[in-house]
């Protein structure tokens, strides 16, 4: 009878390192998630299209783009008056945005400032 309880006790330690271990995996997903958002951001400020972005972040910042598209959509739907003016903006100021040199030093301007401030 010694053994089961000791089988128990192995059992729920290995349980418990697990679920540590399962809470720091979704605290670094979560920390990823949450720079993917932050970049976002920093793209909505350079008035880039949901497009442009997943592409300046799958090149500059080593984001897949079906990441940044998904966080994207997430935003959209909790923000969805200021997506509804962000692209009559968009598409009102089309004429005045920035040249892709411009935009691709910018970006990697911002990803590299970004990157600082998480170390």
């Amino acid at each position: 009878m010694g053994d089961s309880s000791s089988s128990a006790a192995d059992a729920s330690s290995s349980s418990s390192s697990s679920s540590s271990s399962s809470s720091a995996s979704a605290s670094a997903s979560a920390s990823y998630i949450h720079k993917v958002q932050h970049l976002i951001e920093k793209c909505l400020i350079f008035h880039l299209s949901k497009e442009e972005c997943m592409e300046a972040l799958s090149k500059h910042a080593d984001i897949k783009p079906v990441i940044t598209s998904t966080v994207w959509n997430e935003l959209e739907k909790e923000n969805k008056e200021f997506f509804e003016g962000y692209y009559t903006t968009q598409t009102q100021t089309k004429d005045d945005r920035l040249s892709e040199a411009e935009t691709n030093e910018l970006i990697q301007k911002m990803i590299t400032e970004s990157s600082s401030k998480d170390h």
